[in-house]
């Protein structure tokens, strides 16, 4: 049944519970991702504190007892498990005859008037049946006693057989208890493959007990940035890593809950850490510093015999612990600079008829595929790996979409979507100044809903090649554990459904009305999720009779929005908004948005009504001026509590003020603070905008483009000297109208980085 059709199976639900003298009011149901198929019967079930759950063998009781556990924590219902039995509430059984229709991760759902069963071929498609029969326990905040069913068949399995998320665990480290809990959290979402990624330029999180100072060395970097408040001190450096015992205690829970963790261990780029730890097998036999910079770093492993001993001697402990089909060797953004200056390297390309640098690589990455061959395994990769040729067992992670996951089918390799930015969750979320940092663009709730695996532009014949998505967590800008929720929250439920439900089923507006349960769920376990597709934002203006316009918008459009405007939290009895509002300054605006059964959507967000705010900018609502690298970074004071955000170019420290109000105006005030720079721009470094200064950089103001008039300059001398932020005041000219304004920091960023973070015109 499509999500569109459920609506008519809602009224016909509604009047049946009405109209049965015991049964209580049913809210329509909420699964996400959608099921394949829905048969909708008449009448309720309903399930009561204390009733008893049965299994059909050993392979069924660990998905019953799953669930239960799920179910007391979330639902508050202790149900009772009884063994093998017949007489039991709910019954959980293996049929292998459901594997031809089903798979093995597809399952059979019954709720009739005798009770509930969940039916699978395997106990994959059991677990799932379990997440599914839960969902439609959790449909709001209900802790009753008894819950109330609909009575209906779900015949359900997924589309693609990879669905999955990857974690960086290299750039900002998270404990065994906060991996299992996101296993935990993909299970509930259906997800079945964690890449886990443990070595790069910033870290190396995997002990190896042959070599030892990978970790002992590779896992720690300064403490630079904001990794100085993880810490306590820049001087205390960043570590961390798993020891091959916790690996293996993570793969065994992820197991339990049928996701497969592919180790991700980059070669021959991404090294700079490893280089680090064991210098001999870099190719300059200098020893770097583990990296403390984002960006592409220059470091490659040496192609020679020795190296690739190392890298394979690695490979075997990976493999040990992790018994996994695939074992990813990354093979991205290997920049080739090390190798052409080589002579030792290039000698040895001489020796095996290389031409090229990119066809050494390739030459690499045949060697280890072969390895793994060897020992039963598949190679993955990021796309870059297509380059120079590929065996036909490797895989391909498509990065970049589009024609290289078209190439790669189409040439016989297997072939997983991970592409950006839609697939990247340390893209923003909005355009709001409460974003927590990241990379622009903003990869919206709808956007990654709106996400195809299988383009139409991938023959049918090589159709089959597509193994599924998945989703990426990049972690340079998500320093803790709450923050890697933020990023990953509700979007995994968009992606979710991308990869498990019928293409033809899926409906965005279906979603939206299914995700106010889902929310609800996420707070029940604790999940500290973004409200950013929900959240109300505002828009101020000048009107008549020195009154304020304000218009009310979220990104989604979904949900009701009600405000206050005496300093308390709006709840959904708070007056709704219907139209823009014009109100007398000065006001403390507060809205929320609220779902029709008046389930939470957002917390609330305030805004001063007064006319400063008609005269100020956040730098989210500032335009960049070349939008070269454009991020939201984090500063990196204070050490303690929130710290300021900047929207930034990296590469010219320059903002715009459009069509700036300036009648009246005879000052400016500048908020801002200086940053560590910490970026490796490789190539792209000879696009920095670097521009003249005198002794120390300073701030200038000029009008109607950078090139135009300046109004103002300040020396940023005596700011540099704080940690934490400087407001400068500046006086202008009177200008009067409405003008541009271009604000920007002389100097290089390389030397010393500013971050703007509001601007205010004063009179």
């Amino acid at each position: 049944m499509r999500p569109q059709a459920w609506l008519g199976w809602f009224a016909l639900l509604c009047a049946s519970a009405a109209s049965a003298a015991s049964a209580a009011p049913v809210q329509p149901y909420s699964l996400i991702p959608a099921p394949a198929e829905v048969q909708a019967r008449h009448g309720v079930y309903h399930l009561k504190d204390g009733a008893a759950v049965s299994s059909r063998g050993e392979a069924s009781a660990d998905a019953a007892r799953y669930f239960m556990d799920l179910v007391d924590r979330t639902r508050g219902l202790k149900l009772r498990y009884v063994g093998i039995t017949k007489s039991a509430a709910i019954t959980f059984e293996r049929q292998p005859k459901l594997a031809a229709s089903l798979g093995k991760e597809g399952y059979r759902l019954d709720i009739g008037p005798g009770g509930i069963r969940v039916s699978a071929a395997d106990p994959a498609g059991l677990f799932y049946g379990g997440i599914s029969l839960w969902q439609l326990l959790t449909p709001d905040a209900s802790q009753a006693k008894t819950a109330t069913l609909p009575q209906l068949v779900i015949t359900d399995h997924p589309r693609f057989t990879w669905r999955g998320l990857m974690l960086d665990s290299a750039r900002h480290f998270q404990n065994v208890a906060e991996v299992e809990q996101l296993i935990d959290w993909m299970a509930l979402h259906k997800l079945n493959v964690l890449q886990w990624h443990l070595t790069d330029d910033q870290g190396w999180r995997l002990e190896i007990t042959k070599y030892p100072q990978l970790t002992a060395v590779g896992g720690c970097r300064r403490a630079v940035g904001p990794d100085a408040a993880l810490t306590g001190s820049p001087d205390k450096p960043y570590c961390g890593y798993y020891t091959r015992s916790q690996a293996r205690d993570v793969v065994a829970y992820a197991a339990a809950r049928h996701v497969t963790v592919v180790p991700e261990i980059e070669m021959p780029g991404h090294a700079q850490a490893a280089i680090a730890a064991y210098p001999e097998f870099g190719v300059t036999g200098e020893r770097p510093a583990v990296s403390t910079d984002w960006g592409v770093h220059a470091y490659l492993y040496n192609p020679d015999p020795k190296t690739l001993r190392f890298l394979k001697d690695v490979l075997d402990e990976v493999m040990d612990i992790f018994p996994s089909t695939f074992i990813d060797v990354g093979g991205d953004e290997a920049l080739k600079d090390q190798w052409k200056a080589s002579p030792a390297v290039q000698a040895e390309m001489q020796q095996l008829g290389i031409k090229t640098e990119d066809e050494l690589q390739a030459w690499m990455i045949r060697q280890m595929q072969a390895y793994l061959h060897s020992h039963g395994r598949r190679l993955i990769g990021w796309d870059e790996i297509l380059s120079g040729g590929l065996p036909a067992q490797a895989a391909v992670m498509s990065w970049h979409g589009g024609d290289p996951a078209i190439a790669a089918a189409s040439q016989g390799h297997d072939v997983v979507f991970a592409s950006a930015p839609t697939l990247y969750l340390d893209e923003l979320q909005s355009t709001y100044h409460d974003e927590p940092p990241g990379r622009p663009p903003v990869v919206s709730l709808q956007d990654v809903y709106g996400f195809e695996p299988l383009p139409a532009a991938i023959p049918a014949a090589s159709a089959t090649h597509v193994l599924g998505a998945q989703i990426n967590l990049w972690a340079e800008y998500m320093p803790s554990f709450a923050r890697d929720q933020h990023a990953i929250f509700p979007r995994m439920a968009a992606f979710a459904e991308a990869t498990w439900s019928p293409a033809a089923d899926r409906d965005w507006q279906g979603f939206l009305a299914r995700m106010p349960a889902e929310l609800a769920r996420y707070r029940r376990l604790g999940i500290a999720y973004a409200d950013s597709a929900f959240a109300p934002r505002y828009s101020l203006a000048a009107a008549a009779d020195g009154q304020i316009g304000v218009t009310l918008q979220s990104q989604s459009g979904y949900g009701e929005l009600h405000y206050t405007l005496d300093g308390s939290a709006p709840t959904p009895r708070s007056p709704l908004y219907t139209r823009p509002l014009e109100l007398k300054p000065p006001q403390q605006l507060q809205a929320a948005a609220f779902a029709a059964d008046g389930g939470e959507l957002s917390a609330p967000r305030a805004q001063t009504v007064d006319a400063a705010a008609l005269l100020t900018r956040d730098s989210d609502a500032l335009a960049t001026c070349a939008d070269k690298l454009v991020l939201r970074i984090e500063d990196d004071r204070p050490l303690t509590g929130p710290r300021p955000v900047y929207r930034t170019d990296i590469m010219d420290m320059c903002w715009q003020w459009k069509a700036a109000p300036l009648d009246g105006v005879g000052h400016i005030q500048l908020m801002v603070g200086n940053m560590p720079w910490n970026y490796q721009l490789a190539h792209d470094i000879a696009g920095l905008v670097k521009r003249p200064m005198q002794d120390a950089p300073s701030i200038e103001v000029h009008l109607d483009g950078c090139a135009g008039p300046q109004l103002a300059s300040l020396s940023l001398a005596q700011a540099a000297q704080s940690d934490l932020q400087t407001v400068l005041t500046l006086s202008l000219p009177q200008t009067p109208g409405s003008h541009d304004l271009c604000i920007f920091v002389t100097g290089s960023p390389t030397e010393s980085f500013w971050g703007l973070d509001k601007v205010e015109l004063l009179p």
